[in-house]
């Protein structure tokens, strides 16, 4: 992907920055960022560190995410005090960055603040330092950090940064806040557009759920097990298929064989099969397969499914993705602590499920199939976009964009312009 670029540039004799504009230099960053240890003041609020949402309050980040995080209730003195502005370095950075903090309070002494000088504006530093070209640079400093090793403000300072203008890093900055802004609302759209048809899906579930209780049937007298055997020798590279959980569909691994599997332990797949996980069914690890499934395997961990003559296997999967399927799911996988708490097909098949109508089978499973290929093809789009966000972020920073002329010549909307109409062909 090419950009408008600045006519002078000039090689920086830094590996990650390749070439930079004429007017640019090169620092170190330890003259632009210092280390800080204060230590938190009495009424700080508690921050959290995270990669989606950067650093901002426990309570925020509680309500935005949905989980509750621990608190530190121990004394002030092991917690540090960060201000609004201040960059965290946590343990994490080597795979997504440096965090950028928006409000003042106190953090885990686990993280490194690094806080800035006049020279440096917040807003571009924050593409910079989760800019695709400074992580693998920050990558670069510990052969260990892979291994767990903290992420330290010694490996931060190896890392040179560009010397640019304040004036220049603020028009960095704005274009970057609009494109980006314009880009996540691009995919947002795209995803509500998946959960319209989540929601019909659900509706058409409710619609079965209601029907009255005497046209309801027993699972075993719904569905077949099947169990197609593979002969390992006869086949060198077959892929295998493990399963999301929430009813959100299957993915491919590989295939490699488990010490002590045999032929009998794997299972050929085919379009229509209705696959559960044998241990993680009670969180509703439970897909459909479909023609690019067709040929692929899965463990014997896995039962398959087809419903009986007359009941579309997709329906099933429609009610075992509702709340009730999460209830009966998790009623079948009673008896052990923890995660692992492995399914018991004989109760499964002994739990009620409406016998529906054929029409409303029918609706069910075209709307399954629907949901798929709006899926493939969104999901497609939204790869295409972030990785156009990505590219766009790791050329600003590093001076391959000309600022000025993109936003002089319209090229935001040219290039998004092009990607759509792209993925629409």
């Amino acid at each position: 992907m090419t950009f408008p670029k600045y006519t002078d540039c000039k090689n920086s004799g830094v590996r990650w920055l390749g070439e930079i504009p004429g007017h640019w230099g090169v620092i170190q960053s330890r003259r632009l960022f210092r280390q800080s240890k204060e230590r938190a003041r009495p009424g700080d609020q508690q921050l959290t560190a995270s990669q989606k949402y950067g650093v901002i309050s426990q309570a925020e980040y509680m309500e935005r995410d949905g989980h509750k995080v621990v608190q530190v209730m121990l004394g002030e003195d092991i917690l540090k005090h960060v201000e609004r502005g201040d960059f965290v370095i946590s343990m994490r950075s080597f795979q997504g960055g440096l965090e950028l903090s928006e409000t003042a309070g106190k953090i885990s002494s686990a993280y490194v603040m690094v806080r800035p000088t006049s020279d440096v504006v917040h807003r571009s530093f924050k593409y910079l330092f989760k800019s695709r070209s400074y992580i693998q640079a920050l990558q670069s400093t510990s052969n260990l950090v892979r291994d767990g090793q903290a992420m330290r403000f010694a490996n931060f300072v190896q890392v040179p940064l560009p010397r640019v203008p304040v004036q220049e890093q603020k028009a960095i900055a704005d274009v970057l806040d609009k494109e980006t802004a314009r880009i996540d609302q691009l995919i947002e759209k795209k995803q509500r557009l998946v959960k319209l048809l989540g929601e019909r899906v659900k509706g058409l579930a409710d619609q079965a759920l209601n029907l009255p209780r005497e046209e309801w049937e027993r699972f075993e007298h719904l569905t077949n097990r099947i169990s197609r055997s593979v002969d390992l020798a006869q086949h060198d590279e077959l892929v295998r298929l493990g399963l999301y959980n929430r009813g959100r569909g299957l993915f491919r691994k590989p295939a490699a064989d488990e010490e002590g599997m045999g032929a009998s332990d794997f299972y050929f797949v085919e379009d229509g099969d209705l696959i559960l996980s044998g241990q993680f069914a009670w969180e509703g690890a439970v897909a459909l397969a479909f023609p690019e499934e067709r040929g692929c395997v899965v463990s014997h961990r896995y039962p398959v499914y087809r419903g009986r003559e007359g009941v579309r296997s997709a329906y099933l999967l429609v009610l075992l993705r509702s709340d009730y399927g999460d209830f009966i799911l998790n009623q079948a996988s009673r008896g052990s602590a923890g995660r692992n708490r492995p399914l018991n097909t004989w109760r499964l098949g002994k739990e009620k499920l409406p016998a529906a109508p054929l029409d409303l089978q029918v609706a069910c499973e075209e709307a399954i199939r629907s949901e798929r290929l709006l899926k493939m093809k969104i999901g497609a789009s939204i790869d295409r976009l972030r990785e156009y966000r990505s590219a766009l972020i790791t050329a600003a920073v590093t001076g391959q964009i000309d600022v000025t002329r993109w936003g002089q010549t319209g090229e935001g909307d040219k290039r998004l312009d092009q990607i759509q109409e792209e993925m629409a062909g």
